[in-house]
């Protein structure tokens, strides 16, 4: 990938990472908007290195925003007293555990439909019910993050593992799960953001040494430069959002999965004319 098209493809991953629009299937989806002629061989071996390489700029800019709750973290790993944040701390452990494992025992099979635009728009088009229909049938909630039992952070996790499948938000799927937990929006939203730096970093620790091993220098270089895009973008994106669920305790998901219906749509339609 040249410069431009890492700039581009950057700042659409760290927007996406965090919406809950799939950043795996605007992945896929950008070089076939902008008819960008990858290689089949990057996309096979190097393409999901190269994102997560991108996604880590989104993990730094995450640990940034997030930084009181990070620092909190660290100091009850010495400070029995401070039992919210080592609470947190084993609620984010737990969470992250099931898309660890699926991550693991299903990452060659999920490597061949990385590059299939028309499976991608089927899974955002889902994606979509998902938010939409999700956030509906839940409710309003009435609790924070300290709130949930170890049960319900687990099924949380369990949902982020859809994010798997390209076209399903990690971001989505596990607020959605939130809700259904009975988190506030905005606790739902601040508990999938906590939850996506270990998970995003753990993918960082198995896929980057792969590029830097099997890819070029100019690969690693692009990506390097990437990951410091979508780290600005993923900031402010962050900020965004959390601003948006505080202000929009129902309804807060309808716009997200009504752009992912009419994107899914229109990449059908154009791929099949």
């Amino acid at each position: 990938m040249n410069f431009l098209q890492t700039i581009i493809f950057a700042i659409i991953q760290g927007i996406t990472e965090l919406f809950p629009i799939s950043s795996v299937a605007h992945g896929v989806l950008t070089p076939y908007f902008f008819h960008w002629n990858l290689d089949d061989k990057f996309l096979k071996e190097h393409f999901l290195p190269y994102v997560v390489m991108l996604h880590l700029g989104t993990a730094l800019a995450l640990l940034v925003y997030f930084r009181k709750e990070w620092i909190e973290i660290l100091r009850s790993l010495l400070d029995q007293k401070r039992k919210d944040s080592r609470r947190l701390l084993v609620y984010l452990i737990i969470a992250t555990i099931p898309a660890a494992l699926i991550g693991l025992v299903l990452e060659k099979s999920l490597r061949n439909i990385f590059s299939n635009v028309a499976l991608c728009a089927v899974f955002l088009i889902l994606n979509g019910f998902l938010l939409f229909f999700g956030e509906k049938s839940s409710g309003k909630g009435t609790k924070d993050i300290n709130d949930l039992s170890l049960r319900q952070v687990f099924i949380i996790g369990l949902f982020q593992s859809l994010a798997l499948i390209p076209g399903f938000s990690r971001s989505g799927a596990s607020m959605t799960a939130g809700f259904w937990m009975g988190l506030k929006h905005e606790a739902a939203a601040r508990f999938s953001m906590l939850m996506a730096t270990p998970i995003i970093i753990g993918a960082g620790i198995v896929e980057v040494p792969k590029l830097m091993k099997h890819g070029t220098s100019g690969l690693l270089s692009m990506s390097l430069l990437g990951g410091l895009f979508a780290g600005i973008f993923a900031f402010l994106s962050v900020w965004i959002l959390m601003k948006w669920f505080h202000k929009h305790e129902f309804r807060a998901m309808r716009p997200f999965a009504i752009y992912c219906w009419l994107i899914g749509i229109i990449v059908l339609i154009t791929y099949w004319i």
